[in-house]
């Protein structure tokens, strides 16, 4: 149904926005994950919710090294808080998130801000755009 990854991101973008729209900032960001989950599901995309990822170290292999908040259509993880600020360490995260998985796209979404444009960050191949 959508064509590339950047048609994806628009919609989890749009999704974002319009939950935002109607619920404003400042729940849970479990709320923000079911809410956005089902908002994306609606629009027909594979998402898995709470995915756990493999790591791999030392030839140890730990099937849950850590637990994507979404996962669309395999291609796009999704990070989502719900804090006054995002701290460089959020950042780090879903740049190790994506080295780990072995997916190239990444939306970091906090939606504890007054408007949704300034809580939206891609993030490819470790380069983030607002």
């Amino acid at each position: 149904m959508y064509q590339n990854i950047n048609d994806i991101t628009s919609q989890i973008i749009g999704a974002c926005i319009k939950i935002h729209n109607e619920l404003g900032p400042g729940l849970f960001e479990s709320v923000y994950e079911e809410v956005l989950m089902y908002e994306l599901q609606k629009r027909d995309f594979y998402v898995e919710r709470q995915k756990g990822i493999r790591v791999v170290y030392d030839n140890i292999k730990f099937d849950d090294g850590f637990r994507a908040d979404l996962v669309v259509e395999g291609l796009v993880i999704i990070e989502i808080k719900s804090v006054s600020q995002l701290a460089p360490v959020h950042f780090k995260q879903m740049h190790t998130y994506l080295k780990l998985s072995c997916i190239k796209t990444g939306l970091l979404i906090n939606f504890n801000v007054k408007l949704m444009k300034e809580g939206v960050f891609r993030i490819f191949n470790n380069h983030v755009k607002n």
